[in-house]
């Protein structure tokens, strides 16, 4: 059992360090046309029906822009089918496995695991959304080119450093290509690191500095798939909710009572679906991907409320 766990963190740490061509158009659908003080968005209970955002639709539904890595490319076609669903937002979805926010950074030397099209101020040149919500894990295997080799084992202050830095950047970029029509970001927290949980704690900081530094929101999509009162230890089962028990595809252990949020073969990933080498937007109902996008999509809805 351990030599598989061990296993599984290994493909897991080459999955998330990404195999998309970065020439290739991001999986999933295709781009949408378009249709204050710092605010953190929190929620203790976790799960779908506990997370789930309120019944009221925005009065003007919003156009949401969604931009990360391998975890945001499994959720992209759950998120937006939420977004859709409960706010009637317009939803151009474009992330590519192993980045992190120095690829979508305009005017960075070197080669990008994102196309030129597709970073993150063009599209929001072309969308126009109101909303642009940011999922990264927080690459740390120096898979990333425009890290230029900088890892959390190697140097966690140098690690640290360059996430501000460019969570900093990426906040200016956004804000100046929306100009008079600045769209309201949502930086997505992450879940727990089954091997380093002070470094997930330490990026989910980053994105909560950029936020209130900016007026921005943060959306805690790690907590609902976190124990409670252990948000940083890991967990592969939680605890069914009433949503999941009532669904049989959702609780995957209903003798047990208990949701499954990774596969035994990969403890990062929540796609319950083998991963595969060419990245793809999770066919399967899992547990994690639901749970993270409806508390996504409530604190979408709250900050559209609020525009």
């Amino acid at each position: 059992m351990r030599r598989a766990w061990v296993a599984g963190l290994l493909l897991g740490g080459v999955l998330l360090g990404g195999c998309q061509d970065p020439a290739s158009e991001p999986a999933g659908p295709p781009p949408t046309a378009p249709g204050g003080p710092a605010t953190t968005h929190r929620r203790a209970a976790a799960g779908p029906d506990a997370a789930s955002p309120s019944s009221s639709v925005p009065a003007n539904p919003p156009r949401v822009l969604y931009l990360g890595d391998s975890l945001a490319m499994e959720n992209q076609q759950i998120l937006g089918q939420e977004l859709r669903e409960r706010l009637r937002a317009a939803y151009t979805s474009a992330p590519y496995s192993g980045t992190t926010l120095c690829d979508y950074l305009e005017g960075v030397p070197g080669r990008s695991l994102v196309p030129a099209r597709h970073k993150a101020a063009a599209l929001v040149r072309s969308v126009r959304p109101d909303v642009v919500v940011l999922q990264f894990w927080g690459n740390s295997w120096g898979y990333t080119p425009c890290m230029d080799q900088i890892t959390y084992d190697a140097s966690r202050r140098r690690y640290a450093q360059r996430f501000e830095a460019d969570a900093r950047r990426l906040t200016e970029q956004i804000a100046a290509a929306g100009g008079a029509h600045r769209p309201r970001i949502v930086w997505v927290l992450q879940g727990p690191d089954p091997v380093t949980p002070e470094r997930v704690r330490l990026v989910n900081g980053v994105y909560e500095r950029a936020a209130r530094a900016s007026g921005d929101l943060v959306a805690d999509a790690g907590r609902t798939v976190s124990r409670a009162g252990a948000r940083y230890a890991w967990v592969q089962h939680l605890p069914c909710t009433e949503y999941e028990r009532a669904r049989a595809e959702y609780c995957t252990e209903p003798a047990r009572d208990r949701a499954a949020l990774h596969r035994d073969d990969d403890h990062l990933h929540f796609c319950l679906a083998p991963t595969t080498s060419t990245p793809r937007p999770c066919p399967v109902r899992s547990p994690g991907i639901l749970r993270m996008a409806r508390e996504i999509t409530r604190v979408v809805g709250e900050g559209a409320a609020l525009r």
